[in-house]
């Protein structure tokens, strides 16, 4: 929710500090047992996220219909399982720009991409860079620590 007002977007972060409240509190009143399904759905996902995750597949998991796992699933953890998907592949594809020399498009296939242009856009969607930029901006950033840290001989 975005919303201008001479305060500089307070009301942006009242609404968001709303709405974390809202998920919370809706967590905590859910039934611990349809909690430990979800978890158990979101953990598989967590293992294995670069394999496809179908709503029906976690609904199965999870022992609940798709509709009930779907809303859910939204309701326990702010976000709907597609989009927790996704923003687990952009974490792990971030590790491995950071921290491997891998090409970027044997990245997106390892994170569970399958398609390069999918996988750049949606990156840049998540990040506000593209992979090769954030890769530029870790490894610059790595150089200079490394140099700011030799000890002069």
């Amino acid at each position: 929710m975005q919303c201008r007002d001479g305060a500089g977007g307070s009301v942006k972060i009242v609404a968001n500090a709303a709405k974390a409240r809202y998920w919370n509190v809706s967590m905590a009143s859910q039934d611990p047992a349809l909690l430990r399904r979800l978890l158990r759905a979101k953990d598989r996902m967590d293992a294995a996220s670069e394999e496809d995750w179908p709503v029906e597949r976690l609904a199965n998991v999870s022992g609940v219909s798709e509709a009930h796992f779907a809303r859910s699933f939204k309701e326990a953890f702010g976000v709907p399982p597609h989009r927790y998907l996704l923003t687990r592949r952009i974490e792990r594809a971030k590790a491995l720009l950071r921290d491997t020399d891998a090409l970027i498009i044997e990245i997106a296939f390892q994170t569970g991409w399958n398609s390069l242009g999918t996988f750049g856009r949606v990156f840049r969607d998540v990040t506000g860079e593209s992979p090769s930029e954030l890769r530029a901006r870790e490894q610059a950033a790595a150089h200079q620590l490394d140099e700011e840290t030799e000890v002069p001989t």
